[in-house]
């Protein structure tokens, strides 16, 4: 059945049935529930071109990736991240665009977005500290969401994000809680903004409770398992070693468990270990059991409201709606006990003097807290 046909069924214009199916608000909520009713029994399926011209929209949503991160098309944060948003797009009969481009020609890349026309919105993705694709957005009038914040930049946008600080707050409060005070740090790139949020949280656990850090127990990098495994064995062959870990993701913690199964050490028993663990489709973190405790906030539900968000922005606009207020939403993790944690080994010390290499006293250097979101 196409438009015409369904048209005649329902007596009523092609122009008014293309209307109703597309959300316009000049169609009275009857004639709405009638089309969609007549639409569903008879399994019409709009055209696209045909929905594009009705509506004057591309029917796409952009999502640019610099091809210096291109690996993030393989990481499974990115994948779930587009899977969540994708089951959005294809509700409401909207196809994605993923660009590839130069980091030098992103800005680019965005303007010829613009000019051709041909996406409705874009998803920014990895947002760092004052971020310029903010302000280029905002520019061009270009409908976007941004996947995460980007502290430093004063004017409203409209984001999703999980409340990092927050997360690593608590899960490195937890170890304390279980005695640990040598807990070591390995996070994400600092550059973005969720790692430094994170970092803020690990410190901000450090000064509630007026214990040190040791900056030999802080690392960054690649959230990937060698840089886990690099890390924790550097660690663990310091005079004084940490006894727990808190790692930025599943991967980055497997490459801990790695290194402490290799120096003869137990997790749980010897050594403790806090992640954050996205909920990705396929790396669970265990069964029935979760094998580490972590901090937990689905990725994919993630994309999900940064889609509807977006989608919402966009309908608004083409409804002549003004879009004076931003949309933001904060997801709180949720903190998931697993077998990777336990009270602190009495035989690796617990005194809260941090003895770097050289085996000089070391005291708290850090006196100011951060925010908390």
């Amino acid at each position: 059945m196409n438009l015409k046909d369904l048209s005649a069924l329902l007596k009523l214009s092609p122009t008014t049935v293309s209307r109703a199916l597309n959300g316009y608000p000049e169609v009275s909520e009857a004639t709405r529930m009638r089309v969609q009713a007549a639409a569903q029994l008879h399994n019409y399926r709009p055209n696209a071109q045909a929905k594009r011209l009705a509506t004057g929209r591309s029917m796409a949503i952009g999502h640019v990736i610099p091809i210096t991160t291109q690996h993030e098309i393989v990481n499974p944060v990115f994948a779930d991240f587009i899977a969540g948003a994708g089951e959005v797009y294809s509700a409401h009969g909207y196809d994605m665009i993923l660009s590839i481009v130069p980091d030098n020609h992103e800005e680019r890349a965005y303007r010829e977005v613009h000019a051709k026309g041909n996406v409705d919105g874009i998803i920014v993705h990895g947002p760092r500290h004052s971020d310029p694709r903010i302000a280029l957005l905002t520019e061009l009038d270009l409908p976007f969401v941004v996947h995460g914040r980007s502290s430093g930049v004063k004017q409203g946008y409209n984001w999703v994000d999980v409340n990092n600080a927050r997360s690593f707050e608590r899960a490195t409060g937890l170890l304390m809680d279980l005695g640990h005070e040598r807990i070591a740090l390995i996070n994400g790139l600092e550059t973005m903004d969720f790692a430094a949020r994170r970092r803020a949280g690990f410190e901000n656990a450090h000064v509630a409770r007026n214990l040190a850090i040791n900056p030999q127990y802080m690392t960054q990098g690649e959230m990937t398992e060698g840089q886990g495994a690099k890390y924790a064995r550097l660690m663990l062959g310091l005079t004084q070693p940490p006894t727990a870990f808190v790692t930025s993701s599943l991967l980055s913690a497997m490459g801990v468990r790695r290194a402490v199964e290799e120096a003869g050490l137990k997790i749980g028993r010897d050594i403790s270990i806090v992640t954050h663990d996205d909920e990705l489709g396929y790396l669970r973190n265990g069964e029935a059991e979760p094998v580490f405790t972590a901090t937990r906030s689905s990725v994919r539900e993630g994309g999900r409201k940064a889609a509807a968000m977006l989608l919402a922005q966009i309908d608004a606009r083409h409804a002549g709606q003004p879009l004076d207020q931003h949309q933001s939403i904060l997801m709180e993790a949720s903190l998931v006990l697993g077998r990777s944690t336990g009270p602190a080994p009495h035989s690796l010390g617990a005194d809260r003097t941090l003895l770097p290499l050289d085996g000089a006293p070391r005291v708290a250097l850090i006196t100011q807290s951060v925010a908390r979101d």
